[in-house]
């Protein structure tokens, strides 16, 4: 049997026009919900990749960071050679060749003098009975001052006292040389080791320059055998 619409020909359009138009929503719903699908997809995609970036990041600076430290003991390392070459410069600078004067000193005495004590520093302390402690903690230090050193001893005559500060001034490095005194303790006496009895009694100082100086005496070329030199 066929099938026959009852419905007025007004009412069949209208109810054509009421189900396009539910047609229309429902296509533009689903386009909304696919938009919103897609966005939602897009931004998971881009916080991933971001939580990936900053992950990736945060190991690339714990490497980093990890490599720092490694070099920072070698840039320790490097201070603490470059600090102690500087104290051994400077030890080295503050050094003074304290066997050479005593070379010299047995090569200068007048004959029949010798000396009763010799007291030296590198900081001019030789007044005090701690003069070589303190001039091994002045050169450990850096401490600045001239080396120096105090003679006292006996001779025969006051000539010989003079021949021997002359002969002093000659010495490698000395600046100056200064006559404390030069007595007579004891006319009747006679000479000894502790005593200088009827001999002069001299305490000279002897002050040196800060610097090295040329190795040679004066006059000659290299430093004698005698002195400590290899000719």
């Amino acid at each position: 049997m066929k099938p026959v619409n009852l419905l007025p020909e007004s009412q069949r359009r209208r109810a054509s026009a009421d189900a396009g138009k539910t047609s229309y929503i429902v296509i533009g719903v689903l386009a909304v919900l696919l938009a919103m699908s897609g966005l939602y997809v897009l931004t998971g995609n881009q916080a991933t990749s971001r939580a990936n970036e900053a992950a990736a990041a945060s190991a690339e600076a714990d490497r980093l960071e990890a490599q720092v430290a490694q070099l920072g003991s070698f840039g320790d390392f490097a201070a603490i050679k470059e600090q102690r070459a500087a104290t051994v410069r400077q030890l080295a600078a503050s050094r003074f060749d304290w066997e050479r004067l005593m070379r010299e000193l047995a090569r200068v005495l007048p004959k029949g003098g010798w000396l009763q004590q010799a007291t030296a520093s590198v900081t001019g302390e030789v007044d005090s009975s701690s003069a070589s402690s303190g001039s091994t903690a002045a050169a450990a230090t850096g401490a600045v001052g001239g080396p120096a050193a105090r003679l006292t001893g006996c001779m025969p005559r006051q000539g010989d006292v003079a021949d021997m500060m002359l002969r002093l001034r000659r010495m490698y490095r000395v600046e100056d040389v200064q006559l404390k005194e030069s007595v007579v303790e004891d006319l009747k006496a006679p000479a000894s080791i502790t005593s200088c009895g009827r001999y002069y009694k001299f305490d000279v100082n002897v002050t040196f320059s800060a610097t090295p100086v040329a190795e040679a005496p004066d006059g000659q070329v290299r430093v004698p055998a005698a002195l400590g030199g290899g000719s």
